[in-house]
């Protein structure tokens, strides 16, 4: 090889490396990142989960250009620690959940959207039994809430039990939790608790889907809206991922097909924008409870 040839293919290589970098650098930032970590808190069974989330999962591969693994997680906590030590990006919490994720991490995790129908979110008191007819009944009965971490299956329906003047500890004849909201319904159904209490949108999916007999199961008692469930980000994902996220989840539209069989299965008429602010009630419900020190 002379010279000439030698420095033409120097130059041609440095050329291309210049390219190269010049390419790298009009990618995205989260091109880096090439898995988007999701789960969500475990309030109905983790199969449920799963398929709830399969196509939100595609759609969100295809706005992202990135990878999509969902994996269900045991309890509550697990997810609170899991965004705080950076093991998932995404979350699905409810908001006693995000309050305490808030806490974890130190403020940094951010909530950016909730369904519209979570701004006025609310709990069903259930029972099979004839002399249940208001709360004030539920005194000297057997009654279920669902995970202890639960928002709509525990912490607010205990606070308006609270404000309805029943301390569950003290006033039940036994107190359980079931650990999630559709257990919660089995519960009841079974006769294993006189009462009990979930969220209205499961209690809405279980009758809809006639996974529980409504002439033994009854609704008795609903409680005052509150908000409730986002999807919460961690605080330190990149800004520009976490803006595509919001506006995939703002872009959802029912009148297109695919985007309502996504939002049918999320239980969803359209997703919003949230705030931490939001849950400054929860919270507040939370410290009165004393879950919260």
């Amino acid at each position: 090889m002379n010279l000439i040839s030698a420095r033409r293919r120097a130059l041609q290589g440095a050329l291309f490396c210049s390219l190269a970098a010049c390419a790298l650098v009009s990618l995205p930032a989260w091109s880096a990142q090439q898995v988007l970590r999701v789960s969500a808190i475990p309030d109905e069974a983790p199969t449920e989960l799963q398929r709830k989330f399969a196509p939100l999962g595609d759609y969100l591969a295809a706005q992202t250009g990135m990878k999509v693994v969902f994996t269900p997680v045991s309890d509550y906590a697990a997810v609170v620690e899991s965004l705080a030590n950076g093991k998932l990006d995404l979350a699905w919490l409810g908001g006693f959940t995000f309050v305490q994720a808030k806490i974890r991490t130190n403020g940094t995790a951010i909530p950016i959207v909730q369904r519209e129908e979570d701004a006025r979110f609310t709990s069903k008191f259930i029972t099979a039994q004839a002399d249940i007819q208001s709360l004030a009944d539920l005194k000297g009965k057997s009654f279920a809430f669902g995970a202890p971490s639960s928002t709509s299956g525990s912490l607010m329906p205990r606070y308006f039990l609270q404000q309805a003047g029943l301390t569950p500890e003290k006033d039940f004849k036994n107190l359980a939790y079931s650990g999630a909201h559709d257990a919660t319904a089995a519960f009841v159904a079974s006769g294993k608790v006189q009462a009990g209490v979930l969220n209205a949108s499961v209690w809405e999916k279980l009758v809809e889907q006639k996974k529980v007999d409504t002439s033994k199961v009854r609704v008795f008692a609903t409680t005052p809206p509150y908000f409730d469930y986002n999807w919460t980000v961690r605080g330190d994902l990149d800004p520009a991922l976490v803006q595509k996220l919001t506006q995939a989840f703002l872009q959802l539209d029912p009148a297109n097909p695919q985007h309502k069989d996504i939002l049918a299965l999320q239980r969803a008429s359209k997703f919003i924008p949230t705030a931490k602010e939001n849950y400054d009630g929860i919270e507040k419900a939370a410290l009165s409870a004393g879950l919260l020190k």
